[in-house]
């Protein structure tokens, strides 16, 4: 199956890295775990999930192990992407919620947004997680992190911060970094990206967002959310492109309920700037219109970080957005190099990047001939409700040439929903007719993400919708949602009492 391109997270920061109280500076000045020596038996060029992944995994098949990194250790997921963006979102959500309370007799109200103090709290965070999880297993597993600039040079060597080192196989996991698209006066007016975003120290009083995917979405929601005013322009015919066409519709009403504008088959034509202000023009069905903003957030796409690696002086082949050419083991046109997450191209997630640093050290050091699975991998949007899906839509599984059959249930439908006063949402589940074997699922409800984690157990295991109606679930919990929705290929659920089986 083929996994559209999803823009989850961003390069990490090559500002100097914050300190947690009571633990050592970490930089480019500090060099964590043994000596560096001049051979390894693994060099990998980057320090974040799927380099970390890895790193672990050769070692624990008694390979030598090095890291290079040009800027904060532990790439895109803990410094930039993740872990902080999943921080803010939950405070802004927190706000947001009490704002609107929906149950009588319990008043709630939503006060100012201190936002400095925000952006505080999440870089300790962050600080805590990278030493945590990343700096400190440098030391716990032995292996050398280097700071410096990798570069393949002439011949078979490499470079790392402009000391020569050789390896007997490389691994490049340098990520990727937040792009913008060619819209005449926007490098003058000035744009955020997520990164920059989640650094602001004070509210924008109006934002407006050029892409309506996942990033587009939560970073958009999340300003929403903490009071700012939010205009969405998505260039694709709906917001969630990627999601099923339901979901889509939900989320875009939800939004508007919300308060934010959301334009859809846009073209951005220029962005102005008086003073402090902007001014965003685009066109909608030829009609143009202007928007005026504090700030731009641009949410349009990432471009894998391969430049200045020197990989066309070893024979490294990329493809026509400048990611790396990998084979199904992770390999490159060069029988020494691999490569692993973003900067090959691959769907955008810190989990996909680390399955793929493992079995990329395990068919380097080990020969094991791993390949990905993709048949169940789920995929999250953190908007307040959650988009998560896994495996098929329905339009991916007709291009597959299967005869489909799919049923939508609201979350009207669902106990959980309606003790929570909160009935946004859907469950989809898409489903091969005859057998009805599952293919794929797609939910917009609180929780989604967690929920999402049955299905990839159903379809990695071949589960049909009947053996999903028939499964326990316990009541009065957002997952009774798929139970219910699989009820409803053979039955009415609205003629089912609580709990009817």
């Amino acid at each position: 199956m083929t996994t559209p391109m999803r823009n989850e997270e961003e390069t990490a920061s090559r500002d100097a890295p914050h300190r947690p109280a009571g633990q050592p500076g970490r930089g480019p000045e500090h060099r964590r775990g043994p000596a560096p020596v001049a051979e390894y038996d693994l060099i990998v060029v980057g320090s974040g999930s799927a380099a970390f992944a890895a790193a672990i995994r050769a070692k624990d098949l008694g390979a030598s192990v090095a890291l290079c990194e040009a800027g904060t250790v532990g790439g895109t997921c803990v410094n930039v992407g993740c872990v902080p963006s999943k921080a803010m979102l939950a405070a802004a959500d927190l706000r947001h919620r009490a704002g609107h309370g929906p149950f009588p007799g319990v008043a709630t109200q939503a006060g100012p947004v201190d936002l400095a103090t925000m952006v505080a709290a999440k870089d300790e965070l962050v600080d805590t997680m990278r030493y945590d999880k990343y700096e400190h297993l440098a030391e716990e597993y032995g292996f050398a992190l280097l700071c410096g600039r990798g570069e393949f040079s002439d011949g078979d060597g490499f470079r790392c911060g402009g000391g020569e080192m050789h390896a007997e196989q490389y691994l490049v996991a340098t990520g990727a970094a937040p792009t913008a698209p060619s819209i005449p006066g926007l490098p003058e007016a000035g744009y955020l990206t997520s990164t920059t975003a989640l650094e602001l120290k004070e509210m924008p009083g109006s934002l407006v967002v050029i892409g309506a995917s996942a990033i587009g979405l939560e970073i958009g929601q999340l300003f929403s959310h903490l009071g700012s005013r939010v205009t969405f322009l998505e260039a694709l015919d709906r917001v969630a492109p990627f999601e099923e066409p339901e979901i889509s519709a939900a989320m875009a009403e939800l939004l508007r309920d919300e308060g934010a504008e959301v334009h859809t088959g846009v073209r951005v034509s220029r962005v102005e700037r008086t003073g402090p202000r902007r001014t965003v023009v685009f066109a909608v069905a030829g009609e143009e219109q202007r928007v005026e903003c504090d700030q731009v957030l641009v949410a349009t796409g990432r471009r894998p970080n391969t430049a200045g690696l020197g990989l066309d002086r070893v024979g490294v082949d990329l493809d026509d957005r400048g990611a790396i050419r990998v084979d199904d083991f992770q390999g490159t046109t060069n029988a020494r190099i691999w490569a692993a997450g973003d900067v090959t191209g691959a769907p955008q997630f810190v989990y996909v990047a680390a399955a793929q640093g493992a079995i990329a050290a395990d068919n380097a050091i080990a020969k094991l001939g791993r390949t990905m699975d993709w048949k169940a991998m789920p995929r999250v949007t953190f908007t307040s409700p959650q988009i998560a899906s896994a495996g098929m839509t329905e339009q991916e599984a007709h291009d597959a040439g299967l005869a489909v059959e799919s049923r939508v249930l609201g979350l009207g439908a669902l106990p959980r929903a309606l003790v929570n006063r909160d009935t946004r949402g859907l469950f989809k589940l898409v489903a091969e007719a005859g057998g009805r074997r599952l293919l794929g699922a797609h939910i917009l409800a609180d929780n989604a993400g967690d929920v999402i984690a049955a299905v990839v157990y159903a379809i990695k295991n071949d589960m049909t919708v009947n053996q999903l109606a028939q499964t326990w679930s316990p009541y009065l919990t957002m997952a009774e949602g798929l139970k219910l929705t699989a009820q409803t290929f053979t039955r009415d659920v609205s003629r089912l009492s609580c709990c009817a089986v």
